[in-house]
């Protein structure tokens, strides 16, 4: 799956253009290495993404077309850094 697509889906971050804006510009990285939206994303890689000064880490643990609000977190789990909503 997209890079953009799964980070609006797991709802790490709320609307996919703001997730495609944080990946062109450097924001995201993949298993180490910087990301763009296009970049496949699959269960097992790490994402780091830079909020402002935070740095948050995730492990995605499930890739999904669709999942329901409720269920969106069960996709990752956050491994470093603090959340940010």
């Amino acid at each position: 799956m997209r890079l953009d697509k799964y980070l609006k889906v797991s709802r790490i971050i709320k609307r996919r253009t703001l997730a495609k804006e944080a990946s062109e510009g450097g924001r995201v990285s993949v298993n180490g290495k910087a990301a763009k939206p296009a970049t496949d994303v699959k269960a097992g890689d790490v994402l780091e993404i830079r909020f402002g000064e935070k740095l948050a880490r995730y492990r995605v643990l499930s890739v999904a077309e669709t999942v329901r609000k409720e269920n969106a977190a069960a996709m990752y789990e956050l491994i470093g850094g603090e959340e940010i909503e």
